[in-house]
C-alpha cells in the first residue's frame, strides 16, 4: 500500500481511482474539473453531501484565474476555498476514510496532498420522542440514526467547555464513527482512559449490531451475568445529565441511542420522570417503581410456596389457596404462560402495526379464558402472571425485564424443588448474581447499597432537590 502521494496529478488520481474502485461502484463519483487552466479531480459520495455548498464550491472554484495558488493544497486552501471545514490530508489511505465516510476530497496539479470538504450529510428522519422511553412532561425530541446530530443534542444542552466530545472509528471495514462524551472536570479520567484504550486497540472487521457489538468487542468475558452492565437512552437530556454527573456517555452512528458509562441496578431503575415533577412525586414515583420491580420477581414463586405449604399461610392470606382442579402443575403453569407471553410479544413485535392490536386481543382471549376453559391452566395463575408481565414495564429498561425474568425463573425452579428451603436458596442465588456482578468500571452493581453509604442510598432511593451549585 503507498503511504504517500507523489508529484504526478495522473498517478494520484489513478491510486485514488483504484482504492475507492470509483469504475466500479456507481455512488462514487469522480468529477474531473479544471482550475486556472490546471488539472483538478473531486471525490465524493453521491447523496452524502449538500448539493448547494458543492455547486458554490464548483463555482468559486472556475472563476479562480490565479494559478499560483495551486503551487500546494496548503496554498489553495489559504486563500481559495470559501469554506471553513476543510482539512488538508497527506495521505491516500486517509482519503479514502473521509471519502466513504461522505467527505469530499480534491486532488489537483501541484498537489502532494488532498484537501477535505467536510459538507457531508446524512439521510435521516426526523427526531422525535423515543417510543420506549416517553416521559409525561420535558422535552421530546430524541436520538437518531446519525451521531453528528446525537452529539448536538448533547451539546445544546451543555454550553461547557469542559464538555469533551472525542471522535474514533472502529472496524476495518465499516469504519464506524464513535463518539465519547464526558465532562473533562467531573470524570473519572482513570476509566476514561480504559475506555478510551480498549477502543483505539479493537481489531474487528466491523460493527455490525452498532452498540452491541462495540460492547461486545470491548468486554468479552463479563457477560455471564444476565443483569445489564450498560444503560441505554434514546434521550438526549438523559445522555446529557449523565455527561454532569461526571459518568460517559458513547454515541455510535447508525444507532438512535446512547451508551452510558458506568451503571450500577440503581442507575438503570431510573428514569426521567422522576426529575421532571416535584420530590414528592419523584420520590413517589421512585419507590413504587422498587417495590413492583422487586414484587415482579417474588410474587409468582411465593404463591407457588404458599400452595406448597398451605397449612404456613397465616388466615388473613388464605384468599390465594385456590380450590380450582388442577390438570397441570401449577409450576408448570407458570412456566408455560410465561414462555406464551415471550412468544406472543415476539409476534406483535414482528406483526403490521394496522394488525397488532387485533394480535393482541385474539392472544389475550385465547391463552386466558379459553385456557382456563380447556382446564389448562387456572384462574389465579393467569392473574398472576398478568400482573407480572404489567409489573415489569413499570421499568424503562428492556434488558433488566429480561433479567428479572430469568430471576423469577431460577426463584420458581428452586422453590418446586426445595419448597422452603429453595425458596430461599433461590433468593441467595439471585442477591449473589447482584452482588457478584460488577460495573464496567470494576466497582460494586449495588452500590452504594454495597459497599453501603447511607447518605448516597438515600440520594438513590428518593428524589432530593437539586443543588443550586
Amino acid at each position: 500500500m503507498i503511504n504517500i502521494f507523489g508529484t504526478s496529478f495522473e498517478n494520484n488520481r489513478k491510486l485514488l481511482a483504484h482504492l475507492l474502485r470509483s469504475d466500479e461502484c456507481f455512488d462514487i463519483i469522480e468529477r474531473h474539473i479544471v482550475i486556472a487552466k490546471k488539472k483538478a479531480v473531486i471525490f465524493y459520495i453521491n447523496g452524502l453531501i449538500k448539493d448547494d455548498i458543492m455547486e458554490k464550491l464548483m463555482e468559486f472554484f472556475y472563476n479562480n484565474t490565479r494559478p499560483e495558488y495551486l503551487s500546494s493544497a496548503q496554498e489553495f486552501t489559504r486563500h481559495c476555498v470559501p469554506y471553513v471545514e476543510i482539512s488538508v490530508v497527506d495521505k491516500p489511505d486517509d482519503v479514502v476514510k473521509n471519502v466513504l465516510s461522505g467527505i469530499p476530497c480534491m486532488m489537483a496539479e501541484g498537489f502532494t496532498s488532498a484537501i477535505a470538504f467536510d459538507m457531508r450529510t446524512y439521510p435521516q428522519r426526523s427526531t422525535s420522542e423515543p417510543e420506549d422511553d416517553k416521559v409525561l412532561r420535558g422535552s421530546k425530541d430524541g436520538f437518531v440514526e446519525t451521531v453528528i446530530f446525537n452529539s448536538a443534542l448533547i451539546r445544546r444542552r451543555i454550553r461547557s467547555s469542559n464538555f469533551i466530545t472525542k471522535a474514533m472509528t472502529v472496524g476495518r471495514e465499516s469504519k464506524s464513527d464513535i463518539i465519547i462524551c464526558y465532562m473533562d472536570n467531573k470524570v473519572d479520567h482513570k476509566l476514561l482512559k480504559d475506555i478510551t484504550e480498549r477502543i483505539k486497540g479493537l481489531d474487528i472487521a466491523n460493527l455490525s449490531m452498532n452498540q452491541q457489538s462495540l460492547i461486545e468487542a470491548l468486554y468479552q468475558k463479563k457477560w455471564l451475568n444476565p443483569f445489564p452492565k450498560i444503560k441505554y437512552t434514546e434521550r438526549p437530556d438523559v445522555a446529557a445529565a449523565v455527561c454532569l454527573k461526571g459518568n460517559i456517555v458513547i454515541l455510535v452512528d447508525n444507532s438512535p441511542s446512547a451508551l452510558l458509562i458506568p451503571t450500577s441496578i440503581f442507575d438503570v431503575l431510573e428514569e426521567a420522570d422522576d426529575y421532571y415533577f416535584p420530590p414528592i412525586t419523584g420520590t413517589y414515583i421512585r419507590i413504587t417503581r422498587y417495590l413492583i420491580t422487586i414484587v415482579s420477581v417474588i410474587l409468582t414463586p411465593l404463591w407457588l410456596l404458599c400452595l406448597q405449604n398451605p397449612d404456613k399461610v397465616p388466615q388473613i392470606f388464605t384468599f390465594v389457596l385456590h380450590t380450582e382442579p388442577i390438570n397441570l402443575p401449577i409450576y408448570w403453569q407458570l412456566i408455560i404462560m410465561e414462555l406464551c407471553i415471550d412468544g406472543l410479544r415476539l409476534a406483535a413485535l414482528h406483526t403490521p402495526s394496522s394488525l397488532t392490536s387485533a394480535i393482541g386481543i385474539i392472544g389475550a382471549i385465547a391463552f386466558s379464558q379459553f385456557a382456563i376453559d380447556a382446564g389448562w391452566f387456572t384462574t389465579a395463575s393467569a392473574l398472576y402472571v398478568a400482573f407480572v408481565t404489567i409489573a415489569n414495564y413499570s421499568q424503562p429498561n428492556y434488558e433488566l425485564g429480561f433479567s428479572l425474568k430469568y430471576a423469577r425463573f431460577i426463584l420458581l425452579t428452586a422453590t418446586y424443588i426445595g419448597n422452603m428451603i429453595g425458596f430461599i436458596i433461590g433468593l441467595v442465588i439471585i442477591f449473589a448474581l447482584l452482588a457478584c456482578n460488577k460495573t464496567i468500571s470494576g466497582k460494586s452493581y449495588l452500590y452504594p447499597l454495597i459497599p453501603f453509604k447511607p447518605n448516597e442510598l438515600k440520594k438513590k432511593l428518593t428524589r432530593t432537590r437539586m443543588k443550586q451549585t
